[in-house]
């Protein structure tokens, strides 16, 4: 997903992980506790003026002031998520600030939708502009120790020796792990990591490193301030069931089913989580839409998640068994197809129009959703072209602190033979985001007039 996090709200989280991977990164990102904190004086540095605008645009909820904030402070980002994140946390009070520097503070808040209390960082470009180069949002667990490390040779050295043993060993296309791999060895020889102490600022900046050979958004090197699990395999009965009450909570990030004028069904869900504990959400949302005329999938927001999920929601919009995709897992030299299921419960919807709202925040899993019902001609895109990442992500501890998020499967379709990796898919119906929505209810409106 998910993407390995960065910004880390349910939405942004979860890419194409793996069970395991989810489970650790949202044990270490979406887990909740109280603490006894009071308000706190935001300083008057560069980073600091640029955390007192993103909790004000936030906070806000308002669309325009979240664009207006991005725009100026964080132009690589997306209005559509940031929306989402904001509709799941109520917005953020702020705690306390961990520690500040010019072009870095660290800050604690606390969810208003919730207890959960969270760690952040922003950490702006070296020309002092105000632009965020790195933005990190993670949860702290109930009762762990926020632990504020600082970077010495020996962990650098530790860090980089774990990063480059799980590119060689699993990433995707093994020639590029050992690019990638010299370019970080080269820059440690060349004294380029030196001067930085700050585990959140050496995470971006090998992060940065990868993405500048590898251009893969599922790749990245995340820092926790909580100790990380020591056995990402075997989370503790507590931890399993920590992990379900968060998808309990977040209703499994199902956040909207209703029938539109013209009986047009409309669902908006933030992400694919792993069915066998989400499953019954996807039956009960598909189910109150069974009679439907004609649906739109809402997926402006979703982030991806579990293959599997994508296979069961697809499996309601055909009645026959119909090929979606397949995985090639490059360690293995083994690769997955994925079929339509022989049976979803309920009536499918196999012979209704169907519509896909996307957004330039569609990612990973959501986008192998959009890209088979587009290829399978089964569904009409409607927004805007999706993220760009085809490449499932597992997540490996690297030591107490710090993991890797290493892709180490690629997409195949059955159809084009190719997936959407760097390219994102293209809509059919080219719009803005916002306006996604109102253009596939005209869509669909005009289509059932047409079949009358």
């Amino acid at each position: 997903m998910c993407l390995p996090p960065r910004i880390r709200g349910l939405h942004s989280l979860i890419g194409s992980l793996t069970l395991k991977t989810l489970r650790l990164a949202f044990l270490v990102v979406l887990l909740s506790c109280v603490v006894g904190y009071t308000q706190t004086t935001i300083p008057d540095t560069p980073a600091g003026k640029v955390l007192r605008a993103w909790l004000d645009a936030f906070n806000s909820g308002d669309r325009s002031k979240m664009e207006a904030y991005i725009k100026t402070y964080d132009p690589q980002k997306s209005v559509e998520p940031m929306m989402g994140f904001h509709s799941q946390t109520g917005g953020f009070d702020l705690l306390a600030i961990e520690s500040s520097e010019p072009l870095l503070i660290k800050f604690r808040v606390k969810e208003k939708a919730s207890p959960t209390i969270g760690i952040g960082s922003i950490q702006l470009k070296s020309d002092n502009s105000g632009v965020v180069d790195s933005f990190g949002l993670r949860a702290i667990p109930p009762g762990a120790v926020v632990e504020n490390i600082k970077v010495d040779a020996a962990e650098r050295q530790r860090v980089i020796d774990g990063m480059v043993k799980n590119l060689n060993e699993f990433y995707v296309y093994p020639d590029l792990a050992q690019k990638m791999a010299d370019t970080v060895r080269a820059s440690q020889k060349g004294g380029d990591y030196d001067a930085i102490t700050d585990p959140d600022a050496f995470a971006n900046r090998l992060t940065k490193n990868l993405q500048s050979v590898s251009h893969d958004k599922h790749l990245g090197v995340n820092y926790s301030a909580v100790k990380l699990p020591p056995d990402e395999d075997k989370p503790s009965p507590e931890q399993e069931a920590q992990f379900r009450k968060m998808l309990e909570r977040t209703n499994c990030t199902f956040q909207k089913i209703e029938i539109l004028p013209r009986n047009i069904g409309y669902l908006k869900f933030n992400a694919f989580p792993d069915p066998t504990l989400c499953g019954a959400t996807v039956v009960a949302a598909m189910n109150f839409l069974a009679h439907v005329d004609a649906i739109i999938f809402d997926l402006r927001e979703n982030g991806g998640g579990d293959p599997r999920m994508v296979q069961m929601v697809s499996s309601y919009l055909f009645d026959k068994p119909t090929h979606l995709n397949d995985l090639y897992n490059r360690k293995e030299d083994f690769t997955t197809q994925y079929w339509t299921l022989p049976y979803v419960p309920g009536a499918t919807l196999a012979d209704k129009p169907a519509f896909v709202l996307t957004s330039n925040s569609t990612f990973s899993g959501a986008e192998e959703f959009t890209y088979n019902l587009k290829n399978l001609k089964r569904a009409t895109i409607v927004g805007e072209t999706t993220g760009g990442g085809a490449h499932p992500v597992a997540g490996h501890r690297i030591d107490d602190h710090f993991m890797i998020g290493v892709p180490f499967a690629r997409a195949v379709n059955p159809i084009s033979k190719k997936n959407w990796e760097g390219t994102g898919v293209e809509p059919d119906v080219s719009v803005k985001a916002a306006d996604a929505l109102g253009k596939a209810e005209e869509l669909a409106a005009s289509k059932l007039t047409s079949q009358k």
